[in-house]
């Protein structure tokens, strides 16, 4: 019976391919449902400061919601905040380093990593008005321009003199499991610094995509000396709408942090940043 064998060989083939995305999809929810925190030592205070720290971040990490850590009822669920965890662990930053002077472990600074439930987490969020954002969260193609005085250039994958910047969009975008990437100077079809700005959202989704992304986030940092920091601005489209938002006086570290978020929160559904 040809047919049938094509069926069953079909049959057999899904089977298979469920089978095999099954640990993936068990490893993504296990990364999305935890949270980490830096602590000093292991003692019993300093890990409850963890623990609120490890809420505020799961919640965001699992909603994608930036404004939620802002809400009045976070207050309660703060001082509840181990009630939540289902288990935890430490890792000593410092490993390998022997102990020196008068220093002992409950000095020295840990990873502590919170595992959540997330079931505890979908109904802490529920509570606070928000929802899970599941399902993969899509690569971001990052368009941007950094001046400070007469140093200017635009971030792409080749360009050396952001190495340090493209690491800290990295370690921004590793909290919320977002994945990022920059185009190559080759891969800008002829747009240049000045152009960005003004550049087309949907002109900038399509050469995202020829880079293996799903979207674009544009956006760009000036030094300002009056208010010691950095200024930065940036815009992401998604459902018909181009969001913008900024933040001013910050390191390039946060401004980095910011734009994550921001897109974070557009993309989940959750509105302006």
């Amino acid at each position: 019976m040809p047919g049938f064998s094509r069926l069953a060989a079909a049959a057999i083939g899904m089977i298979a391919a469920c089978l095999i995305a099954l640990p993936a999809i068990a490893a993504a929810s296990a990364e999305l449902y935890q949270a980490q925190a830096i602590v000093t030592g292991t003692g019993e205070v300093n890990r409850q400061v963890g623990f609120k720290d490890c809420l505020d971040k799961v919640l965001v990490k699992v909603s994608g919601d930036q404004r939620l850590t802002q809400k009045p009822e976070m207050l309660a669920l703060r001082d509840k905040a181990a009630d939540f965890v289902q288990s935890f662990r430490y890792r000593d930053r410092l490993e390998g380093i022997p102990i020196h002077d008068e220093q002992g472990t409950h000095d020295r600074p840990h990873d502590l990593t919170c595992i959540y439930k997330p079931a505890v987490v979908d109904k802490l969020l529920a509570q606070l008005g928000s929802r899970p954002w599941l399902g993969e969260r899509p690569p971001i193609a990052v368009f941007m321009t950094a001046e400070q005085g007469s140093r200017h250039f635009m971030l792409t994958a080749d360009e050396d003199q952001g190495n340090a910047m493209r690491e800290s969009f990295a370690n921004a975008a590793g909290p919320l499991l977002m994945r990022i990437t920059f185009p190559k100077a080759g891969q800008l079809g002829g747009l240049g610094e000045k152009a960005l700005s003004g550049a087309d959202m949907a002109r900038l989704d399509r050469i995202a995509k020829k880079t293996g992304a799903a979207r674009a986030l544009a956006g760009g940092i000036v030094w300002s000396d009056k208010e010691l920091g950095w200024i930065a601005d940036w815009r992401l489209a998604d459902r018909g709408r181009t969001y913008r938002w900024q933040v001013r006086g910050v390191s390039f570290d946060e401004a980095f942090r910011v734009a994550i978020r921001g897109t974070a929160q557009i993309l989940s559904g959750h509105g302006q940043p």
